[in-house]
């Protein structure tokens, strides 16, 4: 399996259980790692022959943006099933990062990571 490869997208979303959270809302990081097989894709230079990593971007960011929802496990199973959508991604690696997560001591980042296939 092939990997297609995003990081980084950036997004302000209200997910948490705090209402400070709720309320300001915060900004989240997710990278991806999307399993494709580009044989076919490479072979014919066909964009429709693989994953549109630009229009994956955008779903992401709407999820991300979108309803909040208490866990950051729960926005990355959203952000997963999103991905698994597209007919050619058939594995897809979903790292949420919460850099201001609420905690009380220095810190440089929280993230969940979770690993989903159609099989």
């Amino acid at each position: 399996m092939d990997r297609v490869a995003l990081r980084g997208l950036k997004a302000r979303g209200h997910h948490g259980v705090f209402p400070k959270e709720r309320e300001d809302g915060q900004t989240f990081l997710v990278d991806l790692v999307l399993g494709v097989d580009t044989r076919q894709a490479a072979a014919d230079d066909d964009l429709a022959k693989t994953v549109h990593y630009g229009i994956v971007a955008e779903e992401v960011v709407a999820v991300v943006e979108g309803e909040p929802v208490n866990l950051i496990e729960t926005l990355a199973e959203r952000i997963a099933q999103t991905c698994l959508k597209h007919e050619g991604v058939q594995e897809v690696e979903v790292c949420v990062h919460k850099p201001d997560a609420p905690i009380t001591v220095p810190f440089d980042d929280v993230t969940v990571t979770i690993t989903r296939s159609r099989v």
